[in-house]
């Protein structure tokens, strides 16, 4: 059986799905407004928004929300609903079929449950802390190839702060030619899913923000991979860059990934012993 939260989760998810769905059929109509440089917000994701915390307040009122569009609620709560209610707008807008809703539950900063859904596909990716991954009820597992170089990866190019692109560039060369195939599909939750379901062997991506990871990190881990900022450690949601893949993919990455990570490396004791970096 599902855990009652998760149940009002795939509920909320499937109410966004299907305002993004009816939308998709019209696009013309959508109207379309820029936050920033290559950064869209659509009345479609504000819509979807409104539907998902309708539904999870009128369940929960006392929890709070972290939410893409309208931000954080100031109520304290031990429980916090993160939700994207469209990632992957650019995709909607050009009627590019890939793009999901993402809604994770975090009970004292540890997400438990996680909802990713797919609309295009009515494929539900969901997870409950300590009871596994599933797709529409299939039980999930990260995939089994061991050697980077025969991984699909996907990523995410830094699409707001163009400052990092020339790094970024180096970095993305680098796993060109350390992996099979790097897909850049544009939405980072469903991008997570699909790793989680072993159709990626991995993915990396700085410059996101918690509602981007929050729900795909958890199917990882129930799913049996691994998830960690680009040197490999537990703190990726402040930081905002993710790794994820099977351990053996996953630590594989790391190596190549450490040298970009925003993380400060530990102290610089480590030098004065003569130990190398």
């Amino acid at each position: 059986m599902h855990h009652p939260m998760l149940n009002i989760a795939v509920k909320a998810a499937r109410a966004g799905g299907q305002i993004i769905n009816r939308a998709s059929l019209d696009l013309d109509r959508v109207k379309v407004s820029k936050k920033q440089h290559n950064d869209f917000v659509t009345e479609v994701d504000k819509a979807s928004e409104a539907a998902i915390i309708g539904t999870l307040l009128a369940a929960y009122p006392d929890h709070s929300i972290l939410a893409e569009e309208s931000g954080a609620t100031d109520n304290r709560s031990d429980y916090q609903w993160i939700i994207d209610p469209l990632d992957g707008t650019s995709n909607f807008i050009h009627g590019f079929q890939y793009y999901c809703v993402s809604i994770a539950l975090l009970h004292k900063g540890v997400p438990t449950q996680a909802v990713v859904y797919d609309p295009t596909r009515n494929d539900l990716f969901t997870a409950s802390r300590g009871a596994g991954a599933y797709l529409n009820d299939k039980r999930l597992r990260v995939g089994r190839r061991d050697r980077l170089a025969d991984g699909l990866i996907g990523t995410g190019f830094p699409f707001r702060d163009t400052d990092g692109v020339e790094s970024y560039l180096r970095l993305f060369g680098k796993m060109t030619e350390s992996c099979a195939g790097l897909r850049r599909p544009g939405a980072a939750a469903l991008d997570l899913a699909n790793v989680a379901a072993g159709r990626l062997d991995g993915f990396f991506e700085q410059n996101l923000k918690p509602w981007d990871v929050a729900a795909g990190s958890l199917l990882i881990t129930e799913a049996g991979g691994l998830v960690g900022n680009y040197r490999g450690d537990a703190d990726f949601m402040d930081l905002g860059e993710i790794v994820a893949g099977n351990p053996k993919i996953f630590a594989q990455m790391v190596h190549l990934l450490g040298e970009y990570s925003k993380q400060k490396p530990a102290s610089a004791a480590a030098d004065e012993t003569g130990a190398s970096a």
